[in-house]
C-alpha cells in the first residue's frame, strides 16, 4: 500500500500524461453533462417550486424516484436508445463521450430539478409575495426567487455533480471504458485496480478526492455567507 501511495504521488507530481488525460476527459464529461443539467433543470425545478404543491405532487413524486435511480439503470436506458437498434441509434453516439454526456444528464437531472424544487419552496412562497408587492413582474418575481434561493441551487448542482463524477457504471455501459477514448477517473480505477497497478489506481482516487474537496469546501464557504476558510 506504501508503495502505492508513493507511486501516486510520483504520477501526479510529475504530471503523468496517461493520468492527466483521463483526468481531463473526466473532467470535461461531467462538466459537460452538469451545465446541461443546470441550464435544463434550475428553471424547471424553479417553475414546480413556484407552483402549489397540490398541483405538482404526481410530477415531483416521478422526479424523487428519478433521483434514487440506480446509475446501471439508467446507463442502460440510455444504452438501449442509443444502441443501433434502438430510436437514436442512427446517430452513432454509443461509446463515445457524448453518449457518456447524455448517460450522465440522465442521472443529474433529476436531482438538480429535484434540489432546486426543494429549495425554491422552502422559501420561494414570502420572496415571490414581496417581490409582487413592489410591482415585479412574472419574470422579474422568478429571477428574485432564484437569486434568493441561490444557495440551495448550487448545492443541488454540487450533488449533481458528485453523482455523475463519481459514477461507473452507467459510464462504462455506454462508453465501453476505450483507451483515449472514453476512459475516465471511475472506469480507469476499476481496471487498473484489477490490473494491480494500485499506484496508478491510488493516484487518480486521490485526485477524485481532491475534487471533492475543491468543491465541497467552496460550497461551504458559500453557506456561510464567506465568512468560512476555503
Amino acid at each position: 500500500m506504501l508503495e502505492g501511495f508513493m507511486e501516486a504521488l510520483r504520477l501526479i507530481t510529475s504530471f503523468d500524461p496517461y493520468l492527466m488525460q483521463i483526468v481531463f476527459l473526466s473532467l470535461r464529461v461531467s462538466g459537460g453533462a452538469i451545465l446541461i443539467s443546470t441550464v435544463l433543470g434550475v428553471p424547471l425545478g424553479a417553475y414546480l417550486g413556484m407552483k402549489p404543491e397540490r398541483k405538482t405532487r404526481f410530477v415531483s413524486k416521478i422526479i424523487y424516484t428519478l433521483m434514487g435511480l440506480p446509475p446501471v439503470v439508467g446507463g442502460l436506458i440510455v444504452f438501449l436508445i442509443l444502441s443501433r437498434r434502438g430510436p437514436l441509434g442512427v446517430l452513432g453516439l454509443l461509446f463515445s463521450p457524448a453518449a457518456m454526456i447524455i448517460a450522465q444528464v440522465f442521472l443529474s437531472l433529476p436531482i438538480v430539478i429535484g434540489l432546486t424544487l426543494l429549495g425554491i419552496r422552502s422559501r420561494g412562497g414570502d420572496v415571490a409575495m414581496a417581490a409582487r408587492t413592489l410591482g415585479a413582474g412574472p419574470l422579474l418575481t422568478v429571477w428574485t426567487v432564484i437569486k434568493e434561493a441561490r444557495l440551495s441551487i448550487f448545492g443541488a448542482v454540487v450533488t449533481g455533480f458528485g453523482r455523475v463524477v463519481a459514477e461507473v457504471g452507467a459510464v462504462m455501459l455506454v462508453g465501453g471504458n476505450i483507451e483515449g477514448h472514453t476512459r475516465v477517473m471511475t472506469t480507469a480505477i476499476v481496471l487498473e485496480t484489477n490490473k494491480g497497478n494500485f499506484g496508478f489506481a491510488i493516484g487518480l482516487g486521490l485526485i477524485l478526492l481532491t475534487i471533492f474537496f475543491v468543491i465541497n469546501s467552496l460550497l461551504y464557504t458559500l453557506q456561510r455567507g464567506g465568512e468560512g476558510h476555503f
